[in-house]
């Protein structure tokens, strides 16, 4: 007999956080390592809002907020999703969780019951299909191809659709394509949506700032008859440099905000109150710094999708958004290494970065891609060039 549960005993740790992990193991043995694994940009957090946080601790603001969240943060994300988008929420309609990560959580945990699916289009992020498990739905796969620029179809989502569907994912730009999905794209799976009235979209915008010559489109801008369907995620993580100050937040229907916030009152009550006032910064305040991420992020994306093209055996598209590199590795498969071991398939080739080349990255199967490979280029330049050459000397001493 075990203690585990059933339910827990079907998810996987996240491969992200394993590799990384592995990769720390190895630096602090004294092995040069450079890691490409983790989605965490290497800026520091802007000096306004660090000053915020530090206020808030001299102005003694270190009691317990509200469940859903500090009341000016609300206001502030309220505030921000109007003018971005002429999107009108109310603070009711507003909750703040340990970031985007636990709000997406919250939400599946407060609406699926065990024959309710999940529609994730893949390549997708490594806990999607793992939280949804954990909340007793079923995720439902479905496939993206590369020449669609990994992009849900209209048909392949009609087709997916069921009676028991009771979400669909969206992640644009997307961990760990990169792909962003266009007004009119959105547009299309919204007709379908139509079609569909219980079928739920949660819009997971967590990267909507890390755009690289194309606008970002979120799917109630494009369809706001939709607004009773769809919940918004976001956070301060990905482009304020704020990933370990776990501030993410959603936004939706009074009922399901209300029944995510009765979650949380009985797990992690809120996040950190210093946190959440610097996150009003964070979002209300000066945003220079967010242009100057994009800008940095995308003369990276730049440089390290040359390089990749330049490895034999690899196959990079340009991504749109976020700061990953998706290329794929199915020339590599059947080579084999100078110790005479058969490159079988993505993960066979991510250790070989890692253990002989000193290179951390993520296998394409974490994400659902068998092979392919996920490059963080949330790194400065140097350690890029210096990842990148790494890789392609690995492929060339392949046989």
């Amino acid at each position: 007999m075990t203690i585990i549960s059933r339910r827990l005993q079907t998810v996987r740790p996240s491969e992200t956080k394993a590799m990384t992990a592995r990769a720390a193991a190895l630096r602090n043995s004294g092995v040069d390592v450079i890691v490409l694994s983790q989605g965490e940009p290497d800026f520091p957090t802007p000096a306004s809002i660090c000053d915020a946080g530090a206020r808030a601790i001299s102005e003694g603001r270190t009691r317990y907020t509200a469940v859903a969240g500090a009341i000016q943060l609300r206001e502030a994300i309220c505030a921000k999703l109007r003018r971005d988008y002429r999107l009108a929420y109310s603070v009711d309609q507003v909750t703040v969780g340990c970031g985007a990560k636990q709000v997406i959580f919250n939400a599946l945990y407060a609406s699926l019951d065990a024959d309710d699916e999940v529609i994730i289009p893949t390549p997708c992020w490594v806990s999607y299909p793992d939280m949804v498990a954990l909340a007793g739905g079923t995720a439902v796969l479905t496939p993206c191809a590369p020449d669609n620029g990994f992009k849900l179809k209209p048909e392949a989502l009609a087709a997916a659709i069921t009676k028991r569907t009771k979400w669909l994912i969206l992640n644009s730009p997307c961990n760990p394509t990169g792909a962003v999905y266009s007004a009119d794209e959105l547009d299309a799976l919204a007709q379908v949506l139509r079609e569909h009235q219980h079928v739920h979209i949660l819009s997971d915008d967590i990267y909507e700032k890390l755009v690289y010559g194309v606008p970002f489109a979120t799917i109630l801008a494009v369809a706001p008859d939709l607004s009773e369907r769809v919940v918004i995620v976001n956070g301060v993580s990905k482009a304020n440099a704020m990933t370990g100050w776990r501030v993410g937040y959603a936004a939706g229907p009074a009922r399901l905000i209300g029944a995510m916030n009765t979650i949380q009152g009985q797990t992690s009550s809120h996040t950190s109150s210093i946190s959440q006032y610097a996150a009003v910064e964070a979002i209300g305040g000066d945003q220079h710094h967010v242009a100057d991420f994009a800008a940095e992020f995308q003369k990276r994306r730049d440089l390290v999708v040359d390089l990749l093209n330049r490895a034999p055996g690899l196959s990079c598209i340009v991504p749109d958004g976020a700061f990953y590199a998706f290329p794929s590795c199915s020339g590599l498969i059947g080579k084999r290494t100078s110790s005479d071991k058969v490159i079988t398939n993505d993960v066979d080739f991510t250790d070989y970065l890692l253990d002989q080349f000193g290179v951390a990255t993520v296998p394409g199967s974490a994400f659902l891609a068998p092979s392919f490979l996920r490059i963080s280029y949330a790194s400065s330049q140097a350690e890029l060039k210096l990842a990148c050459q790494r890789i392609i000397d690995a492929c060339a001493a392949l046989m």
